[in-house]
């Protein structure tokens, strides 16, 4: 990379909003570190993906740790922005949403360590270049965070909502090093992994449609711009309306 040439970390870039964010910020000339548990597809159009990308498991903190040493080793000290965009919503064996009753301790583990646990590990790992570029953190919840959702389980849930208390405790705290901190909240977006019977709730929306992955991606670059220079720990809702 450049001196000058703006950087960011990306997690969960293999597919729907974050292979959306990553070619958003590609596009605007911004070098992208992605990170998934997928090895680098070498279908993926944009320029360095290879050598940029870090394959980790947010599951395991060991790993999760080892994970944010080689991406500060590929950094020139500075980084513009970290997008803690991964998270899993694991289902029942015939699709259903996990309840508190139902789940397994373990599911609980696993589901905040991905959703919550590494983006706390990860800031905390990058934040002398976040620090030394005057970057933005933008952590992405869900509007199930905020409400039962018919298919979003549990520990989603509160792993999502844990994020946003998360956001408001980060950017009081990275405030003074000129950090800023936000999250966004999507509802309903058009990706490979929606529920059966997500038609019929977006029929109830005041604007009766899906959202698209570059609608999201969208308000993240927005987040991470000059633009939204004065902009710290709000939660941006992405929903087409669905919460009001």
């Amino acid at each position: 990379m450049t001196v000058d040439e703006k950087n960011i970390v990306l997690t969960g870039a293999s597919r729907g909003i974050g292979h959306a964010t990553v070619k958003k910020f590609s596009d605007a000339g911004w070098r992208v570190l992605t990170c998934s548990r997928q090895p680098f597809d070498s279908r993926c159009p944009w320029p360095g993906g290879r050598e940029n990308h870090i394959q980790v498991d947010l599951a395991d903190p060991k790993n999760t740790i080892a994970a944010s040493e080689e991406i500060k080793s590929k950094l020139n000290g500075t980084l513009n922005a970290l997008i803690n965009n991964a998270g899993i919503s694991p289902k029942t064996e015939d699709g259903r949403r996990m309840n508190t009753i139902e789940t397994d301790l373990r599911m609980w583990g696993q589901v905040f360590h991905v959703n919550f646990f590494a983006s706390v590990v990860l800031a905390r790992a990058l934040k002398n270049e976040l620090a030394a570029a005057k970057g933005a953190v933008v952590n992405v919840t869900s509007i199930a965070g905020s409400r039962v959702h018919p298919f979003a389980g549990a520990a989603y849930a509160t792993s999502k909502a844990a994020l946003a208390a998360l956001t408001r405790e980060m950017a009081h705290d990275f405030g003074p090093l000129g950090v800023r901190v936000n999250a966004i909240a999507p509802g309903e977006i058009e990706t490979d992994i929606l529920s059966k019977g997500t038609e019929k709730i977006v029929k109830i929306f005041p604007l009766q449609r899906l959202g698209e992955t570059s609608e999201v991606a969208n308000a993240i670059y927005f987040l991470c711009s000059e633009q939204a220079s004065y902009v710290t720990g709000t939660e941006l809702l992405i929903n087409g309306g669905q919460h009001v």
